[in-house]
């Protein structure tokens, strides 16, 4: 039995699996770059048409999955590797796959519905699933978000577009609901007044819409006056905590008083009546 020589072995199997190694390589590396640059240059094409970033992320992400799985498909075909049994088989493992992450799947799904829809965008505070913060990105599964106290939450889209979803941003003013309690025998004119002034000598507060003033209820301790200017929504939070800081310090120079929840509590004693008078006994 005669056994192929070391030139024989190197022209008939080695070199030709050697160069269609080398050509496969040199498709995946050459198509990883071009890909790289058509994502760039597509990134740039949206910037310029003045897209919403998150929607650039998004697409951008997807096509370059889909731009991958080309340069790779191509690769193996170079060598030799038969990519329409592949193709199949990737179909089945995707059909398998897809039901064992279904989760997965809906998020996604909820991913592309939040970038047609545009319930939000990027910067704006949000509450959503639970979670009160500013909206950095939408990824293909997740939409991640900055609390207040600086905190990043990663929040699954599937459980964000089923829930109520609050954007406090999506106007350029909000009012601010100020609920102000004085005591029954205190002035509710005055007082008015007073609120009055202070309000609207925030330089924060807008002028129009007008705001608004009236006695809000009858509460158990306290005659409640609402208080309902706007301002921007930026300066919101700043804007809320001042008036109530100035309102609170011109009452108390008013001698307004700002009462607390109290209650008066009657102890009866056996054998006597609530007047005070004891209860005579019978001879």
């Amino acid at each position: 039995m005669e056994f192929p020589d070391i030139q024989e072995i190197i022209s008939l199997y080695l070199m030709p699996w050697s160069i269609r190694l080398l050509q496969a390589a040199a498709i995946y590396i050459i198509g990883r770059w071009v890909a790289s640059i058509m994502i760039r240059l597509l990134r740039k094409a949206m910037n310029r048409a003045d897209m919403d970033e998150i929607l650039i992320s998004f697409l951008t992400s997807i096509l370059s999955a889909l731009l991958l799985l080309i340069v790779v498909v191509a690769a193996l075909s170079r060598l030799g590797i038969n990519t329409t049994s592949l193709v199949a088989l990737l179909g089945a493992a995707g059909l398998a796959i897809g039901l064992a992450l279904q989760d997965s799947l809906k998020n996604f799904a909820a991913g592309v519905m939040m970038i047609i829809f545009r319930p939000f965008d990027k910067g704006d505070f949000v509450e959503a699933a639970g979670v009160a913060g500013t909206v950095l990105q939408i990824t293909i599964f997740n939409t991640w978000m900055r609390t207040p106290d600086n905190r990043k939450i990663i929040v699954a889209n599937g459980d964000i577009i089923s829930s109520p979803i609050t954007n406090y941003s999506a106007n350029d003013t909000r009012r601010i609901d100020l609920v102000i309690g004085i005591g029954y025998d205190d002035n509710i004119g005055e007082a008015k007044q007073i609120i009055q002034r202070v309000v609207e000598a925030h330089d924060k507060v807008l002028s129009d819409p007008e705001p608004f003033y009236g006695v809000l209820e009858l509460g158990d301790s306290s005659v409640n006056i609402a208080a309902r200017p706007w301002c921007e929504t930026a300066e919101y939070f700043g804007t809320f905590c001042d008036l109530r800081e100035q309102v609170k310090l011109a009452l108390d120079e008013a001698n307004i008083s700002i009462p607390y929840p109290q209650m008066d509590v009657h102890i009866a004693q056996p054998g006597v009546p609530e007047d005070g008078e004891p209860v005579k006994k019978a001879p």
